[in-house]
């Protein structure tokens, strides 16, 4: 019978410091304007502007200057083409060369179309001939709206001229001529193409990690300012056991950012008309896997930090390297083993890639076996490191309370 009390004695007492620890650490959070900016203010704000700035999810009307040498038919029949396509607006015509470049390097125009003075005559002897795209590299979306519309007016200017040179005794038959594999472009699960569709998911997974670091590691530091002893632990009997340490302080991350949550992953790409195919159910198994992996991330990495700017210096400019390297904006195949390697240290590489396909392509778990097991291998590792961390900091809070 004493065995036994005294074991739910134990179990009680657990369980109180854990909650003693949970409701420290909201204290902590919620006292602080600093960490209130990083952990609700920044994931409230920084979704709704990132979502808003790519919100046109393609370009319109990208200027073009023209340079026309052959002053024909064709030519002019050309360029009106061009200019009636949703993506390009041609606003001159240039007598030559020097002022079209002029144009461009006065951001007056973002692409120069050149048409050589043989154009005509080429095309009328049935001959091939060349129509030359220049285009200021600075910005890619122009770049795609200048070549895609050049290259579909340039095609189907060669329908209708072979359809003139060869007639057919049939409108089908001379269709079928011409245009004998019949072929349409569908962008899947990014119907439009979209800017916004493809790289906000992963921005709004990078800012939960990003965030909780930063707001982390800042209570690190902050706690270590503030200690007698400059530890992360303070004195205190509650905070004796290094398991309720880390599940009272996870616990309150959690239940903040469960909250914060539904903002940043239902009423933003809602707004905004964002991809949301995935099951609600798949979705949630994935984020609050995420989110654990992020916060024991958090935990290990706050233990290294000696004062509230810390967090700061360390690991603000790792934002974009790390959207870099996740695979989304560049194909993860294609990424140096080393990079791919580094990438894998931080929960948002395997979280952008599920999270991705799982809420833009529809993905299930089953489909995403790679990156959810990774996230639960980060969990693992993260929870023993964050473990240790704060198993250090007790013992060396008692060494130094008896010196």
């Amino acid at each position: 019978m004493a065995r036994e009390y005294r074991l739910r004695y134990i179990i009680k007492e657990g369980f109180f410091d854990i909650f003693y620890v949970w409701r420290d650490e909201l204290k902590n959070i919620f006292k602080d304007a600093g960490v209130i900016t990083l952990i609700f203010i920044v994931p409230l704000f920084y979704p709704v502007l990132y979502t808003f700035i790519y919100n046109n999810e393609i370009v319109y009307n990208a200027k073009m200057v023209v340079v026309d040498q052959s002053d024909s038919f064709l030519s002019r029949e050309f360029i009106r083409k061009v200019d009636g396509t949703a993506d390009v607006a041609v606003v001159a015509v240039c007598g030559g060369m020097e002022e079209a470049k002029r144009m461009l390097d006065e951001k007056k125009a973002y692409g120069i179309l050149y048409i050589p003075s043989e154009f005509s005559k080429d095309l009328n002897r049935g001959e091939q001939t060349t129509v030359s795209l220049y285009t200021d590299m600075s910005a890619l979306l122009y770049y795609k709206s200048l070549l895609l519309a050049t290259t579909e007016v340039s095609l189907d200017i060669g329908k209708e001229l072979q359809m003139r040179s060869h007639p057919a005794s049939t409108d089908k038959l001379q269709e079928i001529t011409v245009n004998p594999i019949p072929y349409e472009s569908i962008g899947l699960f990014n119907s439009q193409n979209g800017f916004a569709s493809f790289l906000v998911p992963a921005i709004l997974i990078l800012i939960i990690q990003q965030t909780l670091a930063l707001g982390i590691g800042m209570l690190g530091g902050t706690a270590r300012e503030r200690n007698r002893f400059h530890t992360l632990v303070p004195i205190s009997r509650h905070f004796n056991g290094t398991l309720r340490i880390v599940f009272g302080k996870s616990l309150a991350y959690v239940i903040i950012y469960s909250i914060i949550s539904l903002w940043v992953f239902v009423i933003v790409p809602r707004l905004f008309s964002l991809p949301q195919v995935g099951e609600p159910l798949t979705v949630l198994l994935f984020i609050l896997l995420y989110f654990f992996a992020c916060i024991f991330f958090s935990m290990t990495i706050s233990g290294f930090m000696t004062s509230r700017e810390s967090p700061m210096i360390v690991f603000v400019f790792t934002s974009a390297i790390l959207l870099f390297i996740s695979g989304v904006s560049w194909p993860k195949e294609a990424i140096p083993p080393f990079w791919k390697a580094v990438g894998y240290l931080f929960p948002s590489t395997p979280g952008i890639q599920g999270f991705v396909r799982i809420n833009t392509a529809g993905a299930t778990l089953n489909e995403v076996t790679h990156e959810y097991q990774t996230l639960w291998v980060q969990v693992g590792f993260y929870f023993i490191t964050s473990a240790l961390v704060y198993r250090y900091q007790i013992i060396r809070s008692r060494k130094l309370l008896h010196q």
